[in-house]
């Protein structure tokens, strides 16, 4: 059940840091906020917005509170396979993974194939010089760096599923920043005065805001139809290895989004910063961090969350302060049993389970937001 750190905000995080909660009572104080900002049990902070945070607007937007990840979410996907059909290691896995989802900063690849995925999806609204064109094929259906991942798990029945965790790359960020910033210059020829400039605003009916809208849906679409294309490449190289299985369902689902829905009897912008849409029946992934389980999970439509969860464990840790006070061999400990990238376990330290919540505290936490179908125990991961 949710608490109330401030006016005009509910928290389900029984675990939440005071500057978290700073940063989401300065969004809630906006005067187009209508209603409360809701606080997801993985809540920390991020910039303008927090992390984990659902925010309510009428006739305004909030570009940096969707972020600069646009589309970011999560795809799964259930098959045939049980833990008796797998090989004694996935190793094999790996290098295929590796060759056919490309990771990292910057990272692309370059496939033909892709075209023909990305004909239906056309350009955004901003015209894009031909280098920016170019990185959105070479980055389509690649996986991205820092939390982004791939992962094969097996569930409570010894079930085998695929998991992934992905979203707009180069493009989205580009497109994200321009409107960003714009935002920001429009706030300052206009004299308006914000307790932080990151929450910088676009009014509905403007120009501003309908550029934006046209390419944050045009870079949902292209994240998601990303997921969608890596999830299959990543299902075809596992039935390769295991030498059959079928898909059963897939679960593809945004947690760095925007779109209007009525809520308390208005028609609002419901921004889900770090969250995923859990309105009744709405099926959701929620992962944990390395070496925890995830959720295969269905939404139980709570109103005052505005049919929001968490969309996974949380940062308990800055980055930098992970790789201060973790180590790799740690992490190496916590990832013993399964294929990972053990090689790269220094690069990774930042992506240590001690750096995020306890998975199965947050899940707690928002036993009235969400019903439990699945829980997934990782037994391959591979990292950005």
């Amino acid at each position: 059940m949710p608490n109330q750190p401030a006016p005009n905000l509910l928290s389900w995080a029984s675990e939440i840091d005071e500057g978290a909660i700073m940063q989401a009572a300065r969004a809630a104080r906006l005067p187009f906020v209508s209603g409360h900002v809701a606080l997801m049990p993985d809540a920390h902070v991020g910039i303008g917005a927090t992390v984990g945070s659902v925010i309510p607007t009428e006739n305004a937007i909030i570009p940096a509170a969707v972020g600069v990840d646009i589309g970011c979410g999560m795809v799964a996907t259930e098959t045939t396979l049980t833990a008796a059909d797998l090989p004694e290691t996935l190793d094999a896995l790996m290098p295929m993974v590796e060759h056919r989802i490309p990771a990292g900063v910057g990272k692309g690849h370059d496939d033909p194939t892709v075209d023909q995925a990305l004909s239906d999806l056309g350009l955004p609204h901003t015209s894009l010089d031909p280098k920016q064109t170019k990185k959105v094929s070479d980055q389509f259906g690649t996986l991205g760096s820092g939390n982004h991942f791939v992962e094969v798990c097996l569930d409570e029945r010894d079930r085998v599923w695929t998991v992934l965790h992905s979203g707009s790359r180069g493009i989205g960020n580009q497109l994200a920043q321009m409107h960003i910033t714009g935002a920001k210059k429009l706030m300052k020829r206009q004299e308006t005065s914000l307790e932080d400039p990151d929450l910088a605003y676009l009014v509905q009916s403007t120009p501003e805001f309908s550029a934006y809208i046209e390419d944050m849906l045009w870079a949902q679409h292209y994240a998601m139809a990303s997921r969608a294309r890596m999830d299959r490449v990543l299902i075809d190289a596992l039935f390769r290895v295991v030498g059959q299985g079928q898909r059963v369902r897939t679960i593809n689902c945004h947690h760095n989004f925007t779109q209007q829905e009525t809520h308390y009897g208005k028609s609002l912008w419901i921004t889900r910063k770090g969250a995923i849409k859990a309105d009744t029946g709405d099926e959701g992934v929620i992962p944990g961090s390395m070496g925890t389980q995830s959720y295969i999970v269905r939404g139980r439509g709570n109103p005052e969350s505005y049919n929001s969860c968490s969309h996974g464990a949380g940062r308990r840790m800055s980055r930098t302060k992970a790789k201060k006070e973790l180590s790799a061999a740690s992490l190496t400990k916590a990832m013993s049993g399964r294929t990972w990238n053990m090689n790269r376990a220094a690069a990774l330290v930042d992506e240590h389970p001690e750096a995020y919540k306890p998975i199965d505290q947050v899940m707690a936490d928002q036993r009235d937001l969400v019903e439990v179908q699945h829980t997934l125990h990782q037994i391959f991961n591979y990292k950005g």
